[in-house]
């Protein structure tokens, strides 16, 4: 394989599923012929320390920009430029192609022979808006290839791109570590320590933002605890919608049977997914189609986990569930599909198994890293 250089804002100890995409992808590069580029996680000592620590870790080498968020200017460009000729890449992937991908034409003036820039939801955001609809179809044409995560992101971002840059499109989804996601995680410790032992349990671990639907959780919850009056909702995550959801809460009335844990540690992230009965993440799209779901990996890590889940249909989720066979889709935002869908599991154990373990089984046929990493590796 080509020595590759990673470019991207993407990469942790930045939380989300991205960031967690692109690790896991590297990671299961061979570490002598990789270099990331990436930039700081968050300023101040305590995001310089966890970022330094992260970095120590890390098989292969790993190159920070000061700032907390790489844009494509003169100044990142001629750095990425540097590093490439430095260390000998001649593979470049972009972890988002927008907006780094824009510094593909000079990463090829500097060396670069092959160039891979993955799409996300936020590009068919993109494809949408005139001027960043234009920059979209400049990466398509000074890239070899763009890379989607399902069918609807493809279709919307191919619409702002040349004929010959869609026809260079190629499928690049994230995977499951099946290994660590998996049935008898740790649940029972955490619903122990959390006072929810015996109790049916809703989990849903995401980002605390609007698109997400922890708010259509929290509305569903009447109708749910009509039908299982001791049913829980466990908001697992952290993020700006936080205080708003736990207002909600307290105005529906169904405070006492929603927890919130706040941000968890990654290691944690498996026995919180165990401790739930059913998964749910009613998504939906908004702002026009600008705020959308591009895949939807926590619903995979769920099945993996050996749950039945529930999900939105913005963008790509669906793509995450085998609809009737590892769970269902609802309507984003909707309050009643997602409590009927809830009673539903809630009250069927031999349907939450059967559901449970075609997503496990469905996970490890088609959604394991490394097969998916070996798509990458052929695309450098």
């Amino acid at each position: 394989m080509r020595k590759t250089l990673i470019v991207t804002n993407d990469f942790p100890p930045r939380p989300g599923g991205i960031q967690a995409f692109l690790h896991n992808m590297a990671l299961r590069l061979d570490p002598e012929r990789l270099v990331v580029y990436a930039s700081t996680w968050k300023r101040g000592r305590e995001g310089a320390e966890a970022t330094a620590a992260f970095d120590a870790e890390q098989p292969f080498t790993v190159v920070r920009d000061r700032t907390t968020m790489l844009l494509p200017t003169p100044g990142a460009t001629r750095r990425a430029a540097g590093l490439l000729r430095e260390h000998g890449c001649t593979a470049v992937w972009f972890g988002a192609a927008a907006p780094l991908g824009l510094m593909a034409p000079a990463l090829r003036a500097a060396g670069a022979e092959r160039i891979v820039a993955t799409t996300h939801g936020h590009e068919a955001g993109w494809a949408q808006l005139p001027v960043a609809r234009r920059l979209l179809r400049r990466i398509g044409g000074s890239t070899d290839t763009i890379t989607y995560l399902g069918e609807y992101t493809r279709s919307r971002i191919a619409s702002a791109l040349t004929p010959s840059a869609a026809a260079r499109m190629r499928r690049l989804a994230p995977g499951v570590d099946e290994g660590t996601f998996h049935p008898g995680s740790g649940g029972d410790a955490v619903r122990a320590r959390l006072g929810l032992a015996g109790r049916p349990v809703v989990v849903c671990v995401s980002r605390l933002v609007p698109r997400k639907g922890q708010d259509t959780l929290i509305r569903a919850m009447p109708r749910v605890l009509a039908a299982h009056p001791e049913a829980v909702l466990l908001v697992v995550g952290g993020g700006p919608y936080g205080k708003d959801l736990r207002r909600l809460a307290r105005g529906t009335g169904v405070a006492d049977a929603v927890r919130f844990t706040g941000s968890v540690p990654w290691a944690e992230l498996p026995a919180h997914y165990g401790a739930g009965d059913v998964f749910a993440m009613p998504c939906r799209t908004r702002r026009g189609g600008l705020d959308v779901e591009g895949l939807g990996i926590v619903y995979l890590e769920a099945s993996a986990t050996g749950l039945p889940v529930v999900a939105g249909d913005s963008g790509g989720a669906p793509d995450a569930v085998l609809d009737g066979e590892t769970g269902w889709v609802v309507r984003g935002g909707s309050p009643e599909e997602t409590a009927d869908r809830l009673v539903t599991l809630l009250g069927d154990p031999e349907l939450r198994r059967r559901m449970g373990e075609r997503g496990r089984a469905w996970v490890e046929e088609t959604w394991r890293w490394d097969l998916l990493a070996g798509n990458l590796r052929a695309l450098l």
